[in-house]
């Protein structure tokens, strides 16, 4: 008569190996994307005084902490889909590193703590941003990214929300343009990365809105934002700015532009941290068009 199978146990995990699996969930590299809150300080000159740069390095911190709790809230609610993702499924919270209840707790520990961080500019607007920030998240963990369309437009704004609360850190006014240009240039990067995802599929989409997808629709909608992003930013380069130092970095934007685009058709931008931490022309371009962008600041 058959013993059955043997059960079997996880090898019993250290308190060191966990710990390092916790930072890694806390995903740093991803924190490139909180960079987006120096962007509205840098175009108003304000990044470079003590009191911008503190401020701005406040909601740049708030932002580390909320994003990385909303990642562990995320990783959690998502365990069992990641386990069947050919990438995902070595997280450390899909891959049984971190437990699914020791993520939870991590990730609202470091949500409260993001306001908490934020108020030390010393008003109530900016912990309002990101606790707005972590409603928006919070909202897409556990709903809007089953609704297609809505879930691009959420991911979205989540960038957009960042860039405004480094308007709001420093007390400087958010003009049309930025928000324009800010909001085209994050749907593109989401676009591109759900077109990754797609070509990357293999089997049963592990995103509930992937199947709804098309390449086609994914390319149709980066193609829309970078133009429409690409004259706008030429429009506002070109108006109200003395000196050349504006104009000329339209030729480094648009480089930037369609050296994403180019990544992407090669089947790159699933993870566009990666992009902007690996490709030297991309990041050459973006250097080039910052130092033109501080030079028309501080010479004009």
């Amino acid at each position: 008569m058959s013993a059955g199978p043997a059960l079997t146990r996880r090898p019993a995990v250290s308190r060191r190996t966990r710990a390092v699996g916790l930072v890694r969930a806390l995903r740093p590299r991803q924190w490139v994307k909180n960079g987006l809150v120096l962007a509205a300080p840098l175009a108003a000159g304000e990044l470079f005084t003590p009191a911008g740069a503190r401020a701005a390095l406040i909601a740049f911190a708030a932002f580390c902490l909320a994003a990385s709790g909303a990642y562990l809230i995320n990783d959690a609610a998502d365990a069992d889909a990641d386990r069947q993702h050919p990438r995902k499924r070595h997280r450390p919270v899909a891959s049984g590193l971190i437990p699914v209840p020791l993520a939870r707790v991590a990730g609202a520990l470091l949500a409260v703590s993001a306001p908490a961080v934020a108020a030390l500019t010393g008003g109530w607007r900016l912990p309002a941003v990101v606790a707005a920030y972590l409603a928006l998240t919070l909202g897409y963990t556990f709903w809007l990214k089953r609704q297609p369309v809505v879930d691009l437009v959420a991911v979205a704004a989540c960038h957009v929300v960042r860039a405004f609360a480094g308007a709001v850190a420093v007390g400087v006014p958010v003009t049309s343009w930025f928000l324009v240009v800010i909001s085209l240039g994050s749907l593109q990067l989401v676009a591109g990365k759900r077109e990754a995802e797609r070509r990357a599929q293999t089997g049963s989409a592990t995103r509930a809105t992937l199947a709804a997808y098309s390449p086609a629709y994914l390319a149709q909608v980066r193609t829309m934002c970078s133009g429409a992003m690409i004259v706008t930013y030429c429009l506002w380069a070109l108006n109200d700015h003395p000196g050349p130092f504006h104009g000329l970095s339209i030729v480094p934007f648009v480089l930037v532009v369609l050296r994403h685009n180019l990544l992407v058709d090669r089947g790159a931008g699933e993870e566009p941290e990666e992009l902007a931490l690996r490709d030297r022309p991309l990041q050459i371009f973006i250097a080039v068009q910052l130092a033109l962008l501080v030079l028309g600041i501080h010479l004009t």
